[in-house]
């Protein structure tokens, strides 16, 4: 399996990563998925796989709240982002956390399986083999663990343009089913239905799924305002209801992999 991302340069990519999650959106992003984690994680420290974990941020918040975390990612420059961040935390926190060189379909040769909780977080819509990729996703979970997945919604991709006033760019995107996003890297989409498929065909049922960015998308790339509580607030709650979560930018899904029969 190979990962179209790849083929970018490593610096550039994560220049450009770094550069969106510093605005509203990139915020707001991080706060949805990480509030919906933080209502489907068992209490008690869990073993975590976050693979495309990319510059730890994710980890980080995880492995300060007692988490284990090993974060999985093919790019040297999203890892060296991920070093700098843990320089941050306490000494605990850093303990808390591994960074491994790898992709997803190396999960099992480089870090093992059996966790409690896999994410993958912004990378599904990059991979060639999107069924492959999730079915090694599941695999990487214990029985019973959790798999958290974000991707990028194809019903939605006309919403940002259209809502900018790029009428010729919504058009084109309207029915397609990939796209060139800020990254400038050309990315799949999936729909909500497609996703849940995929975790059925690998083993895993849906928990819960929920919109990210149903109002925010398509404001660019301004700073968080003091507003930010109140915005999120209102994105939780158009994320968690339909009409509003099937039009968001993004989908999240919290699936359980299938548990083994006990004899």
């Amino acid at each position: 399996m190979t990962n179209s991302w790849l083929s970018t340069s490593g610096e550039d990519l994560s220049a450009g990563y770094a550069r969106h999650m510093a605005t509203l959106r990139g915020a707001v992003r991080h706060a949805l998925v990480a509030r919906a984690l933080r209502t489907h994680l068992p209490a008690g420290s869990q073993q975590v796989l976050d693979v495309g974990g990319g510059d730890g941020h994710q980890a980080a918040q995880l492995a300060r709240i007692g988490h284990q975390v090993t974060v999985l990612d093919p790019d040297p420059a999203m890892l060296a982002q991920a070093r700098q961040r843990l320089k941050g935390e306490p000494g605990q926190v850093q303990q808390r956390v591994r960074l491994v060189q790898g992709s997803g379909h190396e999960a099992a040769d480089l870090v093992g399986g059996g966790y409690d909780l896999v994410l993958c977080h912004g990378v599904l819509m990059y991979v060639e083999t999107p069924e492959a990729f999730v079915a090694d996703l599941v695999a990487a979970a214990r029985p019973g663990g959790l798999v958290s997945l974000l991707t990028k919604n194809r019903d939605a991709l006309a919403m940002r343009p259209g809502l900018e006033g790029r009428w010729a760019d919504a058009l084109q995107v309207m029915n397609a089913h990939a796209e060139t996003g800020n990254l400038g890297v050309t990315s799949r989409a999936h729909t909500a239905a497609d996703i849940d498929a995929m975790l059925a065909g690998a083993g895993a049922s849906t928990t819960a799924w929920y919109g990210v960015r149903a109002f925010t998308d398509h404001l660019g790339d301004i700073p968080v305002g003091d507003d930010f509580d109140t915005l999120l607030d209102a994105e939780w709650e158009a994320g968690r209801h339909d009409p509003y979560r099937r039009i968001a930018r993004l989908l999240h899904f919290i699936a359980q992999a299938t548990p083994q029969d006990i004899p």
